[in-house]
Formats: structure tokens, C-alpha cells, sequence
């Protein structure tokens, strides 16, 4: 008896059926596009720089020679690894050069940079450029 009663509930919620002819466009939804300064990330770039200059001045450069750094950065969404680790005095001061990669939503790159102690601990990025 609860069955049939179950059965017959659920037969009366299809009674009216779905009909195509009935639906309709829904205009409560609203879209727009994305502004192209939005969309190529403008400001990425520079976020990921301040990334890849932090993995680059806190590495052992002894201690990675030969191996990649893995970086990323949580606020873009872009992730790499730096390779060819060096390090040099240039003009007096402390550098690092290096190679490495960018995987983001607008793609791969290749790059390579040098950052610089530039005083009081803080490494400034000299170079930073695609390959």
C-alpha cells in the first residue's frame, strides 16, 4: 500500500510532462566580457618576477647546483622551475644568473634573468627577459 501510495505521488509531479514548446529563454542572466587587461594578466608578470626573485636570492646555490627550483605563486596561478643557478660578483656586487620557465593560463615561456644584492640583504631584479 505505501508503495502504491509512493508511486502514485511521484506519477502526479510528471502529470503536466516537460514540454520543449513551453520553455523559454531565460533574460535574468546577465554576461559580459573580459577587459584585455584582464585577460592577458598584465599584472602577473611582475607578481611572478617578485616569485622568481625570492626562490632565486633564498637558494643554496651550492647546495642546487645542477638542480631546478620549483616556484609558484599562489596569487597568480603560475608555476615554473629555475635552472642554471650562478653566482658572480659584478661591479662589487653580489648576482645570481639564471635560466627558467613560466607555465601560466596564457602559456609556457622561457626566461632568464639576474638579480643583485642590492644593500642592507635585499636582491633586486636586474634582468628578467623571454627567450
Amino acid at each position: 500500500m505505501a508503495v502504491a501510495a509512493g508511486v502514485l505521488a511521484l506519477a502526479g509531479c510528471g502529470v503536466g510532462g516537460f514540454s520543449l514548446e513551453k520553455a523559454d529563454v531565460d533574460r535574468s542572466l546577465i554576461t559580459n566580457s573580459v577587459s584585455a587587461d584582464q585577460a592577458s594578466g598584465s599584472g602577473g608578470i611582475e607578481a611572478d618576477q617578485v616569485t622568481i626573485r625570492n626562490a632565486v636570492s633564498s637558494a643554496d646555490v651550492e647546495e642546487v647546483a645542477g638542480k631546478e627550483i620549483a616556484w609558484a605563486n599562489a596569487d597568480t596561478g603560475a608555476r615554473g622551475t629555475i635552472t642554471r643557478l650562478t653566482e658572480a660578483r659584478r661591479d662589487g656586487r653580489l648576482c645570481r644568473s639564471f635560466t627558467g620557465s613560466r607555465e601560466s593560463f596564457d602559456g609556457v615561456a622561457m626566461f632568464e634573468g639576474e638579480a643583485c644584492l642590492a644593500g642592507q640583504g635585499a636582491w633586486r631584479l636586474e634582468t628578467f627577459k623571454a627567450l
